[in-house]
């Protein structure tokens, strides 16, 4: 089923997602997104309003942005480290972000991230969209909707992003760099390029690599390194979301002999116009995107993800882990 008016209008959308009452005083929103590093605000957007949805598992990093496109398009905005980064990438609470997202009815998230090189080629201001990720995080962020309940779940996650809408954003990015003019270029005449099948890593933080580590991520196939794209991406998974990373990379990380190790004075060098041209992406792509997510098949992939991934129910499930995941996947906790 699409999710375009009908003769129900806008009631039939909640009810088709399972929406609880508490979340249907809330617009029907398709896409978010996800603002990371230098990325607080989008560009040609109206606010109608902030919300706030009190999760299961809490409130969101910060107040939601409800807005529009001149066409009417809504979009939700939520920046990731809080307002005025506030919120250290260990520390921010991604099930309540996830959580919050799908209650507004979102079927797309697109992340932005800043992101160091691992790679000669992925040079400062470049756009990475990778599609596969090394998991370096120490097991002190929870990454599991299902973390604590008596519900068992195992989400699969070969592919940990939505793989059809990477390939569908790829040439739509690299449009956009490509007409970018010479005073939005990151590193002055080098125009950015945008690299495509890549892997992240994501390691824990809040301090960088070491060289060692940094060399060691290289050889074990790493391109960029980042420490925020889990637990997202799982969450995403297990919420039934299609998840896509835009990465913009802001420096060498630790890896070059010859070099100075990566600094925060040195990401902050690349970061503002990084978020500048990632503000002209989200422009040029989201109406797109909304339409595509409101007509489905961009995002049958992630439609019944988790259907044979939770245990089957028994009498040791307890009625109030059920009632809390029915939140994020009402179709199965009904």
């Amino acid at each position: 089923m699409s999710f375009t008016e009908s003769e129900n209008g806008e009631q039939e959308k909640y009810i088709h997602l399972g929406l609880s009452p508490d979340s249907r005083s809330n617009p029907i929103v398709l896409v978010g997104v996800i603002g990371g590093s230098g990325l607080y605000h989008l560009d040609n957007l109206t606010l109608l309003k902030h919300v706030n949805p009190e999760t299961p598992w809490g409130f969101p990093s910060s107040p939601i942005a409800i807005c529009t496109l001149p066409s009417g398009t809504k979009v939700a905005f939520l920046a990731r480290h809080g307002p005025g980064h506030t919120i250290s990438p260990s520390t921010v609470p991604s099930r309540a972000n996830i959580a919050a997202l799908k209650s507004l009815g979102v079927r797309a998230i697109l992340a932005f991230s800043a992101v160091g090189s691992l790679r000669e080629e992925c040079a400062p201001g470049d756009f990475v969209l990778p599609t596969q990720i090394i998991d370096r995080t120490k097991g002190i962020r929870p990454s599991s909707f299902f973390d604590g309940t008596s519900v068992v779940a195992h989400a699969g996650f070969g592919d940990p992003f939505a793989n059809r809408l990477v390939r569908w954003l790829e040439g739509r990015v690299k449009k956009v760099l490509e007409a970018a003019s010479e005073d939005e270029f990151a590193v002055a005449g080098v125009r950015p390029k945008t690299h495509t099948d890549k892997c992240i890593v994501c390691m824990e933080g809040p301090q960088f690599s070491t060289r060692a580590e940094s060399k060691m991520y290289r050889q074990w196939g790493g391109d960029v390194i980042n420490m925020s794209v889990l637990p997202e991406a799982k969450l995403a998974r297990e919420a039934e979301l299609g998840y896509a990373l835009i990465a913009t990379v802001t420096d060498y990380d630790s890896w070059r002999e010859n070099e100075h190790p990566v600094t925060a004075a040195e990401v902050f060098k690349t970061l503002h116009a990084n978020a500048k041209l990632s503000r002209h992406v989200a422009a040029a792509v989201l109406e797109d995107l909304n339409a595509e997510a409101a007509q489905g098949d961009l995002l049958t992939e992630e439609i019944g993800a988790m259907k044979f991934s939770i245990m089957p129910r028994s009498v040791e499930q307890k009625d109030e882990d059920r009632q809390k995941l029915k939140y994020i996947l009402p179709t199965y906790f009904a």
